[in-house]
C-alpha cells in the first residue's frame, strides 16, 4: 500500500476551538530576524560601513562577485548571532536577513548565492597589510584600531573623567587539532583544566563599564 501523506499541510488536535495546523508554504525563513534590531543600530553608528573602509580590494572590479563591504557585514554579524565559524556560512550565504542587512538580495551571476561563503569569507580575513598576488585584499591595522577608539569616544556624551579597564580572563575549549592548540595545550596548566585530550584557549574580553573594548 503506498503511503498517502500531504507534504503543504499537518492537522494537529485544536486548542480552544482553535485550528493548530503545521504549513510547509512560507517560503524562505529564518530563525535570526531579530538581529534585524541590530542591523539599525549598525545604521546609527556605521560600524559595519567603516569597518569596511579600513579595508582595500585591488580585485578586478568586473569579476567581483561578493563587495568587501558585504563581507564585512555579514562576517559582523554572523558573529554578533553566535555563528563564529567560517564553516556556519556555507549555510548563512543563502540566509534571507543576513542579505537585507547587506543590502544584497540576489548574486549578479546564476551559480552563485547572494552572500559569500566560507572559502570567499576566508580570503577576507586573511588579508594583510599590503596586497600580495595571492591576497588582494588588504587592510591598515592602524585604521582599523583608531576606529575602534571612535567608536568608544563616540559613545559617550562627554569625556569620561576615568576609565577602568576591566580584564576577564575566561577558558575556552579547542576543537581540533588547530594551529594554536598545542600552545595552548601547554598552558591549560594555569587555568586549572588538568591534563586530557582536549586544549583550552584563554581569552581576555576588555570592558570598559557597559562598553565593550577588545578581546
Amino acid at each position: 500500500m503506498l503511503t498517502e501523506c500531504n507534504p503543504e499541510l499537518f492537522e494537529f488536535a485544536p486548542v480552544e476551538g482553535r485550528q493548530v495546523v503545521a504549513a510547509f508554504d512560507g517560503g524562505t525563513i529564518t530563525s535570526d530576524a531579530g538581529v534585524l534590531l541590530l542591523g539599525g543600530a549598525d545604521r546609527a553608528i556605521r560600524l559595519t560601513e567603516r569597518f569596511a573602509s579600513c579595508f582595500t580590494d585591488t580585485r578586478a572590479a568586473e569579476l567581483v562577485e561578493h563587495s568587501v563591504g558585504t563581507m564585512v557585514t555579514q562576517r559582523v554579524f554572523g558573529i554578533a548571532l553566535g555563528y563564529e565559524d567560517l564553516i556556519d556560512h556555507d549555510e548563512l550565504r543563502h540566509d534571507p536577513v543576513l542579505a537585507v542587512l547587506a543590502g544584497k538580495l540576489e548574486a549578479k551571476r546564476s551559480d552563485c548565492a547572494a552572500l559569500a561563503g566560507k572559502s570567499t569569507l576566508n580570503r577576507l580575513e586573511l588579508s594583510r597589510p599590503e596586497p600580495t598576488r595571492y591576497h588582494k585584499i588588504s587592510h591598515d591595522p592602524a585604521a582599523v584600531e583608531a576606529l575602534f577608539v571612535d567608536l568608544f569616544l563616540e559613545a559617550h556624551k562627554r569625556a569620561p573623567k576615568q576609565i577602568i579597564l576591566d580584564l576577564d580572563a575566561t577558558d575556552d575549549p579547542l576543537h581540533g587539532g588547530g594551529q594554536a592548540a598545542p600552545v595552548e595545550h601547554r598552558r591549560r596548566g594555569r587555568c586549572g583544566r588538568g591534563s586530557g585530550p582536549h586544549c583550552w584557549a584563554d581569552p581576555s574580553p576588555l570592558a570598559t563599564g557597559a562598553h565593550p573594548a577588545a578581546r
